[in-house]
């Protein structure tokens, strides 16, 4: 299925209005997300589900990936650019659903799991908070 949410998500960033160099950026965000959900989250337990939905803003888009897990805390990952984790094959995903997103944010519904809203502002919309 993580292919099909690929596409899904480039689609709807497309639909949009984004560029490829933003569709690209949302779909890796994204993709560490769900990838996260499934592995972290749900512990690769396929009784468990993750949602993942996507809605469009006038200024820009908002997509929410959820797991069913136990829920973590995200501070308490370890740092990925520290020399003792330089060499780690994994531990990137944050920050790059950081890097790529214009806000993420992590929260504990109260039903269980970890549910990451993640928002990717248009280019104009960025310039107007600036200015």
């Amino acid at each position: 299925m993580l292919e099909a949410a690929d596409a899904l998500v480039g689609e709807m960033a497309k639909a949009a209005g984004f560029d490829e160099d933003s569709r690209q950026d949302i779909q890796v965000a994204v993709h560490e997300s769900l990838v996260n959900a499934i592995v972290h989250g749900n512990h690769g337990n396929e009784a468990r589900r993750v949602t993942l939905q996507i809605t469009p803003h006038p200024a820009g888009l908002e997509i929410r990936v959820r797991d069913e897990g136990r829920g973590f805390d995200p501070t308490g990952v370890p740092d990925p650019l520290a020399l003792e984790n330089l060499s780690r094959s994994s531990g990137r995903g944050i920050l790059l659903m950081r890097t790529f997103m214009d806000d993420v944010t992590f929260s504990r519904p109260p039903s269980g799991g970890t549910e990451v809203t993640m928002l990717k502002r248009f280019p104009q919309a960025l310039e107007s908070r600036s200015a």
